[in-house]
């Protein structure tokens, strides 16, 4: 099995498994479309803002592809903020198991 290792500067070396990077990966993305659609801008002004929990909801349900919403889209959302839920569904449509493999096999050390 391939192992990822990483070493830090107190000699710390940190191993992960092909699986935990998937896993990994799936939740920083989820997590960065909640952030980033947490942002004011992604908001359209004349909606109340949004509770972080719903733009992690949004943010998992984009990049899960489920459809699942807890506001209406076209309303809640700005342009910015539409262009960050299409860009989680294309991710997690892609795969993100495709994208960590391509990452990874252009990271191996030869």
């Amino acid at each position: 099995m391939v192992k990822l290792q990483f070493k830090f500067k107190n000699n710390k070396i940190i191993s992960l498994e092909p699986t935990k990077i998937i896993v990994l990966s799936f939740i920083a993305v989820i997590i960065w479309g909640s952030v980033v659609l947490y942002l004011p801008i992604a908001s359209n002004p004349d909606q109340p803002r949004i509770r972080f929990l719903d733009a992690l909801f949004t943010a998992t349900a984009a990049t899960c592809v489920t459809g699942l919403t807890v506001v209406d889209t076209a309303k809640q959302w700005s342009y910015f903020g539409q262009t960050v839920i299409l860009l989680l569904i294309q991710i997690g449509g892609l795969g993100l198991v495709t994208i960590t493999t391509f990452f990874r096999y252009f990271s191996v050390k030869k």
